[in-house]
């Protein structure tokens, strides 16, 4: 596979719209017709596979082979393009640093119910049962979890000590909130 085929391909995979010919010519630096030829090769070698190269709105793009709808839809309507909310970010934030943590834990460190967000949170894949304290159900992080945040290992993590506030700072939040008084 050539340079220049590689290039086109990973420009297509990384477009989320059509990608204009003149365009990617300009980017592989070679003529419009050997970006047609190139494109038109890629195509030829995706037959058979579950997406297919298409010509569309005046550009190339990637796209999920029309076979393969069915499971498409599924994979969207089980909400896995749909943005996590503050609350289950910061939920998700507690459970990664505390982890094992129970929903008891989390909800005294949030300071409010996290039932709810807890069940999503596992529904969507990102957390789950890793244990028992007791009655206690201990959750933790997925491998999903840090595909998604783009971590090889919880040790990617930033540090906590970059959020807490050093104490000159701490002592003054607290004056201004009259905790001296």
């Amino acid at each position: 596979m050539t340079d220049s085929l590689r290039a086109i391909e990973a420009v297509l995979m990384a477009a989320d719209q059509p990608v204009d010919p003149h365009l990617l010519a300009q980017l592989v630096e070679v003529p419009l017709d050997q970006v047609h030829e190139l494109c038109d090769a890629l195509a030829t070698e995706y037959e058979g596979r579950g997406f297919v190269l298409q010509q569309v709105a005046g550009g190339y793009r990637l796209a999920s082979h029309p076979d393969m709808a069915p499971y498409v839809e599924r994979f969207v309507l089980e909400g896995q393009s749909t943005r996590l909310s503050a609350a289950a970010l910061e939920t998700l934030a507690v459970v990664a640093y505390k982890q094992p943590v129970s929903r008891a834990q989390v909800a005294a460190i949030r300071g409010v119910d996290v039932e709810a967000v807890m069940r999503t949170l596992v529904q969507r894949g990102f957390i789950e049962e890793v244990g028992r304290e007791g009655q206690a159900v201990l959750f933790g992080t997925t491998r999903t979890f840090l595909e998604r945040m783009g971590m090889f290992s919880l040790d990617d993590l930033p540090p906590l000590g970059e959020f807490v506030p050093n104490p000159d700072v701490a002592e003054a939040l607290e004056r201004g909130l009259g905790g001296d008084a």
